[in-house]
C-alpha cells in the first residue's frame, strides 16, 4: 500500500543541528528569495512555524488556514500538511524529534501536549514579538554551542510552549485541568491505536478510568462521546489516505483495521454522506 510521504530530520545538512534531533532555521534563509511550496506529506517530528511576516496558505489535516503576519503553526508527528509560503516571509521554523523530547520531566511534556492542542494561532503582534525573542535566544545558544547549551535550548523551548499555552483559554480550576489532561492523553492514544482499537473500554482502561468517566470528560469538554471521537480519528486517517495516496479503498480499509471493505464504505458514508471513492473524486487535490 502506498503511503503518504514521511519527511525526517536531516541534521547532517544543517549547521544548527544537535543530537540529530533538533533544527532551527530562520525563514529568509529557508526561502532564499523564492516561494516555498510543499505538497502533501507527514513528519516524524514536531514542527513549529512562527512568522513575524507571512503570506500563503497552510493545510493541516485537510483544514486550510491562512498564512499571515503573526501566524503560528504547531504540528505533532504524524499530522498531514501542505504548505505554500511566499517569498518575503520572516520568522523561524523549529523542528525536533522524539529523541529531543525523551527524558524531559512531566511539566515539560505537559506543556508540549497543551501547546499542540491547536495547529494554528494568530498570536498578534505583541505576543509574536515575545515568541520570536525566545527563538532568537534559542538560535544564539545553538550557534555559540557553549555548554550546557542543550539544556538551555530545552529551557527556551519550554518557555516558548508556556507562552503558547497562554494564547489558549485554560480551565479555571484543578478539576478542569485534570479533565483536559485526560482528554489530551485520550487523543494521544487515539492517534496511535485507532487503526486497531475502536472500543471505548480499551481507551478507558489505558487511562485507568471507567468508560462512564471517560465519556463524562469528552462530553463536558467537547460535547462528544468517546465513540464519536474514535470515529472522528478513523475518518481523519481515512481522508489522509484517500487524498494523500493512490491506494485502493480496500487497502485503506485494511490499514484502518476493517476486515470487510463493504463495512468500511458504509461507515464512511454514514459519517460523511458520501462514499470513499466519491470523496476522493470530489477532492482531487
Amino acid at each position: 500500500m502506498k503511503k503518504i510521504p514521511t519527511r525526517r530530520l536531516s541534521p547532517e545538512q544543517q549547521e544548527s543541528a544537535f543530537a540529530e534531533q533538533f533544527l532551527i532555521r530562520d525563514i529568509p534563509s529557508l526561502l532564499k528569495g523564492a516561494d516555498l511550496v510543499q505538497e502533501l506529506h507527514r513528519h516524524d517530528f514536531y514542527y513549529l512555524l512562527a512568522l513575524q511576516q507571512g503570506s500563503g496558505e497552510h493545510s493541516i489535516d485537510f483544514n486550510t488556514y491562512p498564512v499571515s503576519d503573526h501566524s503560528l503553526f504547531i504540528m505533532r508527528p504524524g499530522q498531514v500538511h501542505r504548505l505554500r509560503l511566499q517569498a518575503g516571509s520572516t520568522g523561524y521554523l523549529v523542528q525536533f524529534g522524539t529523541g529531543f523530547t525523551a527524558g524531559r520531566d512531566n511539566v515539560w511534556q505537559q506543556a508540549l501536549q497543551h501547546a499542540c492542542r491547536y495547529p494554528y494561532y494568530n498570536a498578534g503582534r505583541e505576543r509574536m514579538t515575545q515568541l520570536l525573542h525566545l527563538l532568537d535566544a534559542l538560535a544564539a545558544e545553538i550557534g555559540a554551542k557553549q555548554e550546557p547549551y542543550k539544556d538551555a535550548v530545552a529551557a527556551y523551548v519550554y518557555l516558548f510552549l508556556v507562552s503558547v499555552q497562554r494564547l489558549q483559554e485554560r480551565p479555571p480550576h484543578a478539576t478542569g485541568l485534570y479533565r483536559q489532561e485526560q482528554l489530551d492523553a485520550f487523543r494521544t492514544l487515539l492517534e496511535a491505536h485507532s487503526h486497531e482499537q475502536k472500543l471505548v473500554a480499551y481507551y478507558a482502561q489505558q487511562l485507568h478510568l471507567s468508560p462512564y468517566q471517560l465519556n463524562a470528560i469528552t462530553k463536558a469538554l467537547l460535547n462528544k462521546t468517546c465513540s464519536e471521537m474514535i470515529a472522528d480519528q478513523v475518518l481523519l486517517e481515512a481522508r489522509r489516505y484517500l487524498l494523500g495516496t493512490k491506494s485502493q479503498v480496500k487497502e485503506i480499509a485494511a490499514r484502518l483495521g476493517f476486515d470487510d471493505v463493504a463495512y468500511f464504505i458504509r461507515f464512511f458514508r454514514k459519517h460523511t454522506g458520501i462514499s470513499p471513492g466519491a470523496f476522493r473524486d470530489k477532492n482531487p487535490g
